[in-house]
């Protein structure tokens, strides 16, 4: 890339998923000589802060909101749509004053939905392109995505991290009827990476399970809570990492579940290859987190979250990752269906996302007339 390019990234603050896969974003942009600025808050800011301890970074809030301890979300986001918008309103303008303070050329924001400047090139990184929702709620399912690619279409382009033949990873979610303009698919991207040696200075035992857990509380400790009561009469070698990332607590409990409050990358790619089997989230990221490292998982859907519902559901019938919901769950019934579902293995050469990368570069100037557009 030539000189000049600064960009800011911005990952959404729910949960850590977004942040994670950004890492790979991240990288390549400073492999291609350009300059970045993180933009984040909470759990994701402090993750990046980790994972890039020598790149700039701003606390740039989202909007909060409180997930419930029931299963009812998609109702809560409805009733809370108003708030929802101006909240992104307030994230644009917000975004407007970071770009002039930086002199960002160009934005790359991962569902922020407030993160595009009409000055200079933005981009959208999304999987969900095709917005699921209960059954209930079929008939705004047309207006909300009607509402999403509106969005969508305000950004330079949109990268979708996917693959796009048969229906790629995330099957209806990043392959829907109506794409949005300027889509394009860069292939998984995932934090962990081939390059990482995972025998240096990396001290690990094999385990029999692990569990990582993340996203938005309650649910989080909700999930955490119910595992570990379920792990008391179970004899096996158990990790467990909380997604905790303001922490760096560790400790043993029954001499037998090692407990993590946070891991960074290296040390968590090393439990992960160290582990016979994964329980965690479906959330998107962390399912291109397994593939990449070809493990066995058991997904466990957050509750009334409908795109998380779709993966766990849509990898369960092709036969790939057992799933269970969160009310049902029995662990010990769970290892035996998973040994049903053998995962999958795929690999990233970074090449289209390196490609787009450049591209975008051409478009992206030096910042200067047109500041506060």
């Amino acid at each position: 890339m030539s000189e000049n390019k600064k960009v800011l990234i911005c990952p959404m603050d729910w949960g850590i998923g977004h942040a994670t896969r950004c890492v790979p974003v991240v990288e390549k942009f400073r492999e291609l000589g350009a300059e970045v600025t993180i933009a984040a808050s909470g759990r994701p800011l402090e993750f990046l802060k980790k994972e890039f301890p020598t790149v700039p970074v701003i606390d740039f809030p989202g909007i909060k909101i409180q997930y419930p301890r029931n299963r009812w979300i998609a109702l809560k986001m409805l009733r809370l749509a108003p708030i929802l918008l101006l909240g992104i309103w307030r994230e644009h303008k917000v975004l407007k004053k970071i770009i002039s303070q930086t002199g960002a050329t160009l934005v790359i924001s991962d569902n922020r939905y407030g993160c595009w400047h009409n000055a200079i090139p933005s981009v959208f990184i999304t999987h969900q392109l095709e917005i699921q929702v209960p059954a209930g709620l079929k008939l705004i399912k047309s207006f909300l995505n009607f509402v999403n690619r509106w969005f969508i279409n305000k950004y330079t382009e949109c990268w979708v991290p996917d693959f796009e033949p048969h229906r790629g990873l995330a099957g209806g979610l990043s392959h829907p009827a109506r794409m949005p303009e300027r889509t394009h698919y860069v292939g998984i991207l995932s934090r962990f990476s081939p390059k990482i040696d995972l025998h240096a200075n990396i001290a690990t035992q094999s385990f029999d399970l692990l569990i990582m857990l993340s996203g938005p509380e309650p649910q989080r400790t909700l999930l955490e809570e119910k595992i570990l009561m379920q792990l008391v009469n179970i004899n096996m070698q158990v990790a467990m990492v909380r997604g905790i990332t303001e922490s760096e607590e560790e400790f043993i409990l029954d001499g037998r579940i090692h407990v993590f409050a946070h891991l960074e990358t290296t040390r968590m790619q090393a439990i992960i290859k160290a582990s016979d089997l994964v329980i965690c989230r479906s959330g998107y990221s962390s399912i291109m987190d397994i593939v990449t490292l070809g493990k066995r998982a058991i997904f466990i859907p957050t509750p009334g979250q409908t795109e998380q519902e779709y993966l766990a559901r849509y990898l369960k019938d092709k036969k790939i990752y057992f799933s269970i919901n969160q009310k049902e769950f029995d662990l010990l019934y769970a290892i035996e269906m998973s040994k049903n579902f053998p995962g999958m293995v795929i690999r990233n050469d970074y090449s289209a996302l390196i490609s787009r990368i450049k591209e975008i570069g051409i478009m992206s100037r030096p910042f200067f007339s047109e500041q506060g557009k």
